[in-house]
């Protein structure tokens, strides 16, 4: 309930940042600041017709959005938010986020194909080769910070970075693990699987209701893991002085949420084939490079 929570306040904090940073008015009517706008839109999403196509592969259609959700909640359960505040304390809990995370692929797909819809097939189609080629990348990312921390244990690698955060001798790292988290979030400007002036709206075309809400929240709640992520992994996680743990987790992923926001004001949306070519050429290059001048130093030091 509070990631729900959570994913309703990042689409209003979207809104209001959109606006401060496009010199217009974000929502500021519902509420004080517009804050209850996400519930307002909460509420008329349920109350809309939650219409099946006679033509879709109806069980299919209706589990896929379901699978997302699913993904991203399970992945927060080894987010260690502080020293003794954790859901689950797994010591491969960040094969575990890996793994969670390649499931998010299902969803899409599942949810293209069994809407029988032809643009709904190509933001399948895009969604797969997108998602899964960029998870090449942001798995070699970690590999460095694995090195350094001799862990898979989260609690462990933020453990390791008591006297120096991984974002410094893992700066090539953090750049590749961003660009990655970025894709795998299908946001701006990787946004090519729903892509409004190419293909409609992509695998979720034909979805109405609470499971196109569904969709939305999943896509929020992952930029939200990913932000977690990032400053668990590279930026010491709950580290920081005088203030509690939970708070200094909240003010980095702020940053990082902010950041990925910003990245929908700033930047175009690329073509399909400059996405794959990119991955492919310079974001496997960089990995494989980081991979191995980590390793080549850590066997010095040992």
């Amino acid at each position: 309930m509070g990631m729900l929570l959570i994913s309703a306040m990042l689409m209003w904090l979207e809104r209001r940042l959109l606006g401060l940073w496009q010199d217009r008015y974000g929502p500021n009517r519902v509420g004080p600041f517009g804050v209850l706008q996400s519930a307002a839109d909460m509420i008329k999403i349920f109350m809309k017709e939650d219409w099946i196509p006679p033509f879709a592969d109806k069980p299919v259609f209706v589990i896929a959005p379901a699978i997302i959700m699913l993904a991203v909640l399970m992945s927060f359960t080894v987010v260690p938010f502080a020293p003794d505040i954790a859901v689950v304390d797994l010591n491969v809990g960040l094969l575990f986020f890996l793994g969670m995370s390649s499931m998010g692929v299902y969803s899409v797909v599942l949810g293209g194909w069994a809407s029988n819809n032809k643009y709904s097939l190509l933001g399948g189609l895009r969604a797969a080769a997108q998602m899964l080629s960029y998870e090449v990348f942001m798995g070699l990312a970690l590999m460095g910070v694995v090195m350094l921390a001799r862990s898979f244990d989260l609690r462990t690698i933020v453990d390791g970075q008591k006297s120096l955060w991984y974002c410094v001798p893992q700066v090539l790292g953090l750049a590749v693990f961003l660009v990655a988290a970025v894709a795998e979030t299908r946001r701006v400007p990787f946004d090519l699987p729903e892509a409004d002036a190419e293909i409609v709206a992509g695998f979720h075309s034909e979805y109405s209701g609470i499971k196109f809400g569904m969709f939305f929240v999943g896509e929020y709640l992952g930029i939200a893991l990913m932000s977690v992520m990032i400053v668990t992994l590279f930026f010491g996680g709950w580290r920081g002085p005088l203030l509690p743990p939970v708070v200094w987790l909240a003010l980095k992923t702020f940053v990082f949420i902010s950041f990925f926001i910003l990245l929908r004001a700033t930047f175009p949306r690329l073509r399909y084939d400059q996405l794959m070519s990119f991955g492919w050429k310079v974001m496997l290059p960089l990995a494989l490079l980081n991979l191995a001048v980590t390793g080549a130093v850590a066997l010095a030091v040992d």
